[in-house]
C-alpha cells in the first residue's frame, strides 16, 4: 500500500508527459487528479493505523540502490507516525491543487505539461519524507529542486518568470551543498547513510571534537549546522529566503503546492527526523531558534507594505516557517510539526483563496486594483476569512492552537534565544494579523478600485466572478481543515497524547521536558499572542476601512522606513553587490582576458591569425608581371650559387 501512494503520483507524471496529447487536456487531468485522490485516500489509512492506531513503525524494501565498498544504499520506505503526517499532509494538499487546477488552468496551452510537473513533484516529495536514508533525501530534495524550477517557469514566455525559477534554483544549490557536505560528513564519522545506524551511534559520538585550521570543533555541532544549511535553502529562512517571493511568478497551484504545505516544509521535516542528532548539539538548537525567529519577525515586516496579493501570503509563509523552525530549536519537535501540519491547510487555503480572487479578476494581482469584492466573490470572501483567522492565531482555529503553542514553548525554553524567539515571535503575531486583515480589507471592502481597469486580454472593464465548482470546493474542504485540524490533533500531536502518538519517531533527550513546562507558563505569556494579534486587526480595521488615507500618509512621512520594507530590507541589491556583480566581473575577466586573450590569443586564434598573415604577404608577390617572377628567379638562383659556393669553401 505504502509502495502504491508514492509511486501512483510518478504513474500520473509519465502519463501525462509523455502521452498528454494522446491523453488530451481532460484525460490528463483526470488521470494525474485520479492518482493523486486514491493516494491522498491511502495516505489517510496509513495515518489512522500508524499515527492514530499505534501500529509498529515498519519499512518496505523495493530494492538496493547502490553498493560501492563500505557505502550501502537502500531504496526502502520508512514509515512511522512522523512520515505518515507528512504523507497526509503532501498527499491531500496536492490532490486538491490537482482538481483546483482544472479550473485555474482552463484557458492554458500546456494543461498535461503541467499537470506532469504537480505529479512529479509530488513524487519527489513523498521520496523525501519516506526515505529510509539520507541518500534517498537527497535524492526526493533535489527532485523537489527540479520541480519547482519546472512549476515556477512554466510561464516560459515570461522573461520574470525564467528569471525566477534560475534564482530558485541557484539558491538552492547554496544549500543543498551544505546539505550534501552534511551527508557526506556523516559517511565519513558514522560510515553509514541509513538513519538506524547514524541514530544509534551519535551518542558514542557526542563531544567529540576535530581538528581544522588550527580550531578544535565539534564533530556533531558541526554535522547538525550543515544539515540546516540546506534546511535554510529548502524552507527560506532568512539569508537564503530571496528566491521564495520571486517565485510567486509561477501559477497560483503551483503556490499553494510548493510554497504553503510541501517543499518550503521539507527542512522542517528534516531537522524533526534528525532530531536525534540535534539534541545532542545544543550549539546547533540555539543557531536554528536565533535563525527562525529572526526570519519570522523580518518576513513579517516585509510583508507589511507588499501590494502583490500573492506576495503577501508568500511573506506570511517565510513567516511561519521561522515559528517552525524556532521551535524545533528550543527542542519542541512535535509542537513545530503541528504547525507545519495546520499550516498546510490554512495557507494552502489562502493561497488558492487568492487564486480564486486573481481568477475573478482576469490575472490582476494587485490589491490596490481590486475593493468591494465581496458582493461578487463571497463563498472566496468567506473562506478567505476562515484562512486569516487560522493564520492570525484566533481561538477555536487550527493556527491558534499550534502557533500559540510554539511561542509557549519558547518562554518555556528560559533561555537567551528562547526568550529572544518568544518577544520576536510575539511581535511577528502582530504583524501577521495585520496585513492578513489588509489583504482582507483591500481586496474586498471600501469601493471598487477595479472598475475602469482593463486585466482580461481585450483590455476592457469586466464584472468579477465567483470559481467553478472544481475550485470552490478543494477551498471548502481546505477550509474545513483550516478550521477543525488544530482542535481534532491538538492532544495527538503535542498534548497528553503525544508520546503514544509520535512514538519514538521524533526523538527528544531525556532532560527535554520543554513541551510539559508550556502548559504551566504565565498567563499573561498564554494570552500576549492573542492580544497582540487581536491588536493587529484592530489596526488594520482603522487603517484601511475607518482611515484609508492614513496609510499612504503615513509612507509619506516615513518614506525611509517604507522603502526598506517595500526593498525586503535591500537583500537582493546587497546580494547583487556581494556575489552578481563581482562574479559578473570575475566572469567577464576570464573569459575575455582569459580565455579570449590568452588561451586562444596564444592557441587556436593566434595561429590561425598567423598564418593569415603570412598568406597575405605571400599573397602580395602574386602580382601577376612576368619581370616580377624573372627576377625573383634570379635572386634565387644567385642565392642558390651563393649557398653552393659557401659550402664548398667550408668543406675544402
Amino acid at each position: 500500500m505504502v509502495a502504491a501512494l508514492v509511486l501512483m503520483p510518478l504513474l500520473g507524471a509519465l502519463a501525462a508527459g509523455f502521452f498528454g496529447r494522446l491523453l488530451g487536456d481532460r484525460g490528463a487531468q483526470i488521470v494525474t487528479s485520479g492518482l493523486l485522490v486514491a493516494s491522498a485516500v491511502l495516505s489517510w489509512i496509513v495515518f489512522f493505523d500508524v499515527a492514530l492506531g499505534h501500529q509498529a513503525a515498519y519499512k518496505v524494501q523495493l530494492a538496493t540502490w547502490m553498493s560501492s565498498g563500505a557505502l550501502q544504499v537502500d531504496w526502502a520506505l520508512r514509515v512511522d507516525a512522523l512520515t505518515a503526517v507528512m504523507l497526509v499532509v503532501v498527499n491531500t494538499v496536492s490532490a486538491l491543487v490537482h482538481i483546483y487546477s482544472v479550473g485555474y488552468m482552463a484557458e492554458d496551452p500546456h494543461v498535461p505539461r503541467f499537470q506532469a510537473y504537480l505529479s512529479l513533484f509530488t513524487f519527489a516529495m513523498l521520496m523525501l519524507v519516506t526515505a529510509d536514508n539520507l541518500v534517498q533525501t537527497f535524492f526526493g530534495w533535489e527532485g523537489v529542486g527540479l520541480a519547482s524550477y519546472l512549476l515556477i517557469g512554466f510561464w516560459y514566455k515570461k522573461p520574470s518568470a525564467n528569471a525566477a525559477a534560475i534564482k530558485a534554483f541557484v539558491v538552492n544549490r547554496v544549500g543543498d551543498f551544505g546539505f550534501a557536505i552534511g551527508i557526506f560528513a556523516i559517511f565519513f564519522v558514522f560510515g553509514s547513510v541509513s538513519y538506524d545506524t547514524i541514530f544509534a551511534a551519535a551518542p558514542a559520538v557526542a563531544g567529540k571534537t576535530f581538528n581544522f585550521l588550527g580550531y578544535d570543533l565539534d564533530i556533531m555541532t558541526t554535522i547538525c549546522l550543515l544539515l540546516f544549511i540546506g534546511c535554510c535553502g529548502k524552507s527560506a529562512q532568512l539569508g537564503l529566503h530571496t528566491w521564495l517571493p520571486d517565485a510567486m511568478e509561477g501559477p497560483t497551484p503551483v503556490s499553494a503546492l510548493i510554497h504553503a504545505a510541501t517543499m518550503v516544509t521539507a527542512g522542517v521535516f528534516l531537522v524533526a527526523r534528525c532530531s536525534p542528532l540535534f539534541e545532542l548539539a545544543p550549539v546547533a538548537l540555539q543557531v536554528v531558534t536565533v535563525v527562525g525567529a529572526s526570519t519570522a519577525f523580518f518576513a513579517a515586516t516585509v510583508g507589511l507594505v507588499q501590494t502583490d496579493i500573492k506576495r503577501v501570503i508568500a511573506y506570511s509563509t517565510c513567516s511561519q516557517l521561522g515559528y517552525m523552525f524556532f521551535a524545533a530549536g528550543v527542542g519542541a519537535y512535535e509542537a513545530s510539526i503541528f504547525h507545519l501540519f495546520t499550516h498546510a491547510f490554512f495557507k494552502a487555503l489562502l493561497f488558492l483563496g487568492a487564486g480564486s480572487v486573481i481568477h475573478a479578476m482576469h490575472h490582476e494581482q494587485d490589491m490596490r486594483h481590486m475593493g468591494g469584492l465581496w458582493r461578487h466573490i463571497k463563498f472566496t470572501y468567506a473562506v478567505m476569512w476562515i484562512g486569516s483567522l487560522a493564520l492570525a492565531g484566533i481561538p477555536l482555529f487550527a493556527g491558534y492552537f499550534s502557533k500559540d503553542t510554539i511561542l509557549e514553548v519558547a518562554y518555556a525554553a528560559h533561555s537567551g534565544p528562547g526568550t529572544y524567539a518568544f518577544w520576536l515571535g510575539s511581535a511577528a503575531a502582530a504583524m501577521t494579523a495585520f496585513y492578513s486583515w489588509r489583504l482582507l480589507f483591500m481586496t474586498f471592502h471600501g469601493k471598487a478600485r477595479w472598475a475602469g481597469h482593463g486585466h482580461d486580454d481585450h483590455g476592457h472593464a469586466h464584472t468579477p466572478h465567483e470559481s467553478p465548482l472544481t475550485m470552490t470546493v478543494p477551498l471548502a474542504l481546505l477550509a474545513l481543515g483550516a478550521a477543525l485540524a488544530g482542535m481534532i490533533f491538538y492532544d495527538n500531536f503535542v498534548g497528553n497524547l503525544r508520546e503514544v502518538f509520535w512514538a519514538g519517531s521524533i526523538h527528544v533527550a531525556a532532560g527535554n521536558h520543554v513541551l510539559e513546562e508550556a502548559h504551566h507558563v504565565p498567563e499573561w505569556a498564554k494570552l500576549l499572542p492573542l492580544v497582540l494579534s487581536l491588536g493587529g486587526i484592530l489596526v488594520a480595521f482603522w487603517f484601511y476601512i475607518l482611515r484609508p488615507r492614513l496609510p499612504v500618509a503615513l509612507a509619506e512621512t516615513n518614506p525611509l522606513l517604507y522603502r526598506f520594507l517595500l526593498n525586503k530590507w535591500y537583500f537582493d541589491e546587497l546580494y547583487d553587490f556581494i556575489f552578481v556583480r563581482p562574479a559578473f566581473a570575475l566572469g567577464r575577466l576570464f573569459w575575455k582576458g582569459g580565455d579570449g586573450r590568452v588561451i586562444d590569443g596564444l592557441g587556436p586564434d593566434g595561429v590561425s591569425a598567423r598564418v593569415l598573415d603570412l598568406a597575405r604577404r605571400a599573397a602580395r608577390l602574386q602580382t601577376g608581371y612576368v619581370y616580377h617572377y624573372a627576377f625573383a628567379m634570379l635572386i634565387g638562383v644567385a642565392a642558390l650559387v651563393t649557398w653552393y659556393v659557401y659550402r664548398i669553401g667550408v668543406t675544402s
